[in-house]
């Protein structure tokens, strides 16, 4: 899994690249906020101190999903 951050809200913030340059892209719910080229524009939009990292924790040997 890639990295992104998840808040408060329905908000995410996944880091990618557009048009050959890196982005921060803030999505609300599922829909697109903006492609912010810095974390001070994704300041603007969503408190900072409300993102946690979502980490994938590794599986078990023989680990099968269910489901």
């Amino acid at each position: 899994m890639d990295r992104r951050w998840v808040g408060t809200d329905g908000i995410e913030v996944i880091p990618m690249v557009r048009a050959g340059r890196q982005v921060l892209r803030v999505r609300r719910h599922g829909g697109l906020v903006a492609d912010c080229v810095s974390v001070a524009e994704v300041a603007r939009l969503v408190d900072l101190a409300d993102l946690c990292e979502v980490v994938e924790l590794p599986r078990p040997r023989g680990y099968e999903a269910v489901g």
